[in-house]
């Protein structure tokens, strides 16, 4: 009879969330409805992926509070102090108070599995006269002199976009619709955003904090039909929180029958 998890068995990662999830809750932190990862107790907010995470509170000694309490709850946890690099992403803070994510070692992987060798780059992720399409009447990706995976690449520079580059957004999305049967032409286009990768490898996604300002929030006709439906008094944002003594959000964003009301 198996009495203890197996680390690399299928199930072993549910195991793991299922065991960490009512270790949380016992401490009285509830998961966010909206996403799974995200916990919060009071103005203590616990973000998780897999087995690291990130605290955000209003203060030092709160986080160190519920610190303490995880680890006497009989979790193994490592206090690393105020993050400086979070799954590949390195977090700067400036001496104005903004805050930068990079991911420049993911950008220096994409440019080496490219293969680019010489310094041309370009000043934008796609070109604007070019519409990417099936293209059924070109050679298949395989067939032409390309020496990466076409995949691989896609799926780093989906990766990239998801976090701190949202500047290449719309040129990945177009060339990941045609993973399943690349050709020339989107062979061509992953190169092209590489360059462009390449001449700006030093940008980032910064947050400027405005503690005079709170959460804003745009509710589209969409967002606002699925949050009647399936989300009802849905909590999108705690009250009063600061991340840092900087960040802020203002009130309790919730979804009613036919719209949303702050409370």
């Amino acid at each position: 009879m198996l009495l203890s998890n197996l680390y690399g068995q299928k199930q072993a990662g549910r195991v793991w969330n299922s065991y960490l999830v009512e270790k949380l809750c016992s401490l009285g932190f509830q998961p966010s409805l909206i996403d799974e990862c995200v916990f919060f107790r009071d103005h203590v907010i616990f973000i998780v992926y897999v087995d690291d995470g990130i605290f955000l509170g209003p203060n030092d000694q709160s986080l160190t509070n519920v610190i303490r309490e995880i680890a006497a709850a009989g979790l193994d946890i490592e206090d690393q102090g105020h993050p400086a690099d979070y799954v590949g992403v390195t977090i700067t803070k400036h001496s104005n108070g903004c805050i930068e994510f990079t991911q420049h070692a993911l950008i220096d992987a994409i440019i080496n599995d490219i293969n680019i060798g010489d310094a041309y780059t370009k000043p934008v992720p796609a070109k604007a006269t070019q519409q990417l399409h099936a293209f059924k009447d070109s050679p298949q990706f395989d067939e032409c002199d390309f020496n990466f995976n076409y995949r691989s690449v896609t799926g780093k520079l989906n990766h990239l976009t998801q976090t701190s580059r949202s500047d290449i957004l719309f040129a990945t999305h177009q060339v990941a619709k045609y993973s399943s049967d690349p050709r020339k032409e989107h062979g061509e286009a992953i190169v092209y955003i590489v360059r462009y990768l390449k001449k700006t490898r030093h940008l980032g996604l910064k947050f400027r904090p405005n503690e005079s300002k709170g959460l804003n929030v745009t509710v589209t006709q969409t967002l606002q039909a699925i949050g009647t439906r399936t989300l009802p008094n849905t909590i999108l944002a705690r009250p009063s929180l600061e991340v840092d003594g900087s960040f802020s959000m203002q009130d309790v964003l919730s979804f009613g029958p036919q719209s949303y009301n702050p409370k």
